[in-house]
Parts: structure tokens; C-alpha cells; sequence
């Protein structure tokens, strides 16, 4: 197979975490329209994300969020996103870049974007430790059910983040009203 220097996988990555970026874009602008809100997938110890040593703590390796009703001072820029939500009622102000992003949802309208962010094996010679890589992005098809995984976000206020060692997408009946 000939080599690749385009970088298709790169150049599609990168446009898709584009359409993230411009969805919170517009959203730090006017607000979230309808029922639209989200669950946003990241690695915690990911180059740029800046959290809490007590949320790092309590999710070493990656943590989910919603971005619903109790958010604040929400920021996008080329590179990431800043946003304020609150955790078991206490207040967190996050740096999240988008290179550390491994999924978005919209559950209001079943859009999911999967970002399959890999880390390479540290350099033994070299002694540095080990770097993330950005493999292709995929994006999921709309499906009439949304997806059902085996672990749930921690009910609770908005931004309360799952302790899931995957980039699930969870159902969301368990936090509809009835």
C-alpha cells in the first residue's frame, strides 16, 4: 500500500473536533438551544487539561462531563475549552484541550463523536514518558436507541463526572423526570 503523506487520519480528526469546537463555540455565545446538552469524554492526565488535584484524584485517568443546566464562564478557543461546573457542591474551573477529548454526545438528538486517543509506548533509551498520538476520529450514525454501556454518569448536579475507564455513552433514562 503506498504511504500516506497526506495525513487523511490527522486531517479528518482534526475537522471533526472541529465541529465540537464550533458547537461550543456557539453555545459559550448564546446558550444551549432546546434540550441540547452534553457529555464530554477526556483523559485527565492528557497534555493542557488543567483540573483540581481533588477531581484528578478521583478520576486518574479520564472523566465525563454534562454540560446542561449548571455550567458557567464557558470559553472556547482554537486549542480547548475553560468551563465552570460543579462537583458534589463544589465549585471547579476546568481546562480541557481538545486533543484530550475522546467523546462527545448529544443525547437530544443521538450525535456522537468518538475520538480514539492513544497513547505510544515511552521511549526506554530516552527515558520520557509517554506521549498521546491522535489516531483517526469516527463518528457514530444517529440511531433510532441511544447506545447502552455498562457504566452510568454519577447521578447528581450537572457536571458530576462518570468514573468510566472508556469513552462510554451512557442512556440517559435514569436521569429523566417522570
Amino acid at each position: 500500500m503506498a504511504e500516506d503523506h497526506i495525513r487523511y487520519d490527522i486531517l479528518a480528526q482534526e475537522a471533526l473536533r472541529g465541529v465540537m469546537r464550533k458547537v461550543l463555540a456557539e453555545v459559550a455565545r448564546t446558550g444551549l438551544p432546546g434540550s441540547h446538552h452534553f457529555f464530554i469524554t477526556f483523559l485527565t492526565g492528557a497534555p493542557g487539561v488543567r483540573i483540581s488535584s481533588r477531581l484528578r484524584e478521583r478520576y486518574p485517568e479520564q472523566m465525563t462531563i454534562v454540560i446542561q443546566f449548571q455550567y458557567w464562564d464557558l470559553k472556547v478557543n482554537e486549542s480547548g475549552f475553560e468551563i465552570g461546573l460543579s462537583f458534589s457542591d463544589v465549585p471547579e474551573r476546568l481546562e480541557i484541550p481538545f486533543s484530550a477529548v475522546r467523546g462527545f454526545y448529544d443525547p437530544s438528538v443521538n450525535f456522537e463523536l468518538e475520538f480514539d486517543v492513544k497513547t505510544e509506548e515511552p521511549d526506554e533509551d530516552a527515558g520520557e514518558p509517554a506521549k498521546l498520538s491522535p489516531p483517526p476520529a469516527t463518528i457514530q450514525p444517529a440511531a433510532t436507541e441511544p447506545k447502552k454501556k455498562a457504566k452510568e454518569p454519577a447521578k447528581g448536579s450537572e457536571g458530576e463526572a462518570a468514573p468510566a475507564k472508556g469513552a462510554d455513552v451512557v442512556s440517559l433514562d435514569a436521569f429523566r423526570k417522570k
